[in-house]
C-alpha cells in the first residue's frame, strides 16, 4: 500500500497552478499557430498574433498570462491502491493559498451575496473539487484555471427528449450570443445527458481533452461556429473556437440536459502524477 504525505500533496497543488498560469499546454499554443496561419482576416491575424506573443511573455517570465487568474477547478483521480490517511481536501486548499502567494494568484473567491473576498481564493465550495476512483497505483491531480469572462457566457438548457435536433443549434447560438465577450478564440465544452448538474460538470472537464481530437459531430458544430464571423477578440475572422469537445452520459427517458462551458483562448490546465514508496 502506497502513503502520501499532506505536504506532498499541498506543494504539488502549488506547482501545477503556477504550471497553469503561466504556460499553456502544446496543442493549445499549436492551435493558436495554426489560426494564424489559416486567417485571412488582417485584423484577426493581429490580434491572433498579441495572443501568442503575451503567451511567450508569460512563458518566459513565470508570470500569469492573464490578470484573470480564475477560480480553481480540480479533477482528483484516487488510485485504488493509494493509502491517503490525512484530509486531502485540506491539503489541495492549502496548495491553493500557496499559489495565492507564490505565482501569485489574484484573489477571486468571494462570498456570492455578501461579496467579501477571502483574499486567498479560498471559502465555501472553492477551490471546485471533483474526485473519482480508478484502478491505478497513483494519484492524479489536475487544475483548470478558470476565468469569469468566458464562465458567464456558459448556458445550460433542459430540452425535451424528442429535440434531440436542436442540439446543435442551441451550442452555436450560446456562441453567438457570447460575440467577444469570453475572448475568442474559444474552447466550447458540451455537456450531454446526465442531469442538470452532471451536464453542467461534463462539459467542463471536456476542456481538458486534446484540441486535436474530435470526431465528426464534434467538428460539424465547429465548422458551423466558426463560420458566424465573430473571430478574434470578437473583431471578425474565421477563427471563432478553436475546438468543440462533447462529453455525453445517460439520461432519465424523459430529459435531455445540454450544457455549453465556454473557455477562453487561455484554456488553461495541468496534471501531476503523484506516486509514494510502499511500506
Amino acid at each position: 500500500m502506497s502513503h502520501l504525505q499532506s505536504q506532498t500533496v499541498s506543494d504539488a497543488v502549488e506547482n501545477i497552478i503556477k504550471q497553469a498560469e503561466t504556460e499553456l499546454p502544446d496543442d493549445v499554443i499549436a492551435a493558436l499557430k495554426n489560426a494564424m496561419t489559416s486567417e485571412d482576416n488582417t485584423t484577426a491575424k493581429a490580434q491572433l498574433s498579441v495572443i501568442l506573443e503575451n503567451i511567450k511573455i508569460a512563458d518566459n517570465r513565470t508570470i500569469p498570462m492573464c490578470q484573470d487568474t480564475g477560480i480553481l477547478v480540480f479533477f482528483v483521480e484516487i488510485g485504488r491502491q493509494v493509502c491517503i490517511d490525512f484530509d486531502l481536501d485540506a491539503a489541495i486548499i492549502q496548495g491553493v493559498r500557496q499559489a495565492t502567494l507564490s505565482v501569485p494568484l489574484r484573489p477571486n473567491a468571494v462570498d456570492p451575496l455578501t461579496r467579501k473576498n477571502s483574499g486567498d481564493n479560498t471559502g465555501d465550495g472553492l477551490p471546485d473539487i471533483n474526485y473519482s476512483f480508478v484502478d491505478r497505483d497513483a494519484l492524479t491531480i489536475s487544475v483548470a484555471p478558470k476565468g469569469a469572462g468566458s464562465e458567464n457566457m456558459s448556458a445550460l438548457r433542459m430540452l425535451k427528449p424528442t429535440r434531440i435536433d436542436l442540439i446543435k443549434q442551441f451550442v452555436v447560438e450560446s456562441v453567438l450570443k457570447a460575440g467577444g465577450m469570453p475572448c475568442p478564440p474559444i474552447v466550447v465544452g458540451v455537456g450531454i445527458g446526465g442531469s442538470f448538474d452532471k451536464s453542467a460538470r461534463l462539459a467542463k472537464r471536456a476542456l481538458l481533452r486534446d484540441l486535436d481530437h474530435m470526431d465528426e459531430y464534434e467538428q460539424e458544430i465547429l465548422d458551423t461556429i466558426n463560420s458566424l464571423g465573430i473571430g478574434p477578440m470578437g473583431l471578425g475572422g474565421r477563427t471563432t473556437a478553436l475546438a468543440v469537445h462533447v462529453d455525453k452520459a445517460h439520461c432519465h427517458t424523459a430529459s435531455l440536459p445540454v450544457a455549453v462551458n465556454i473557455q477562453c483562448w487561455a484554456n488553461r490546465h495541468a496534471s501531476v502524477i503523484l506516486r509514494a514508496e510502499d511500506d
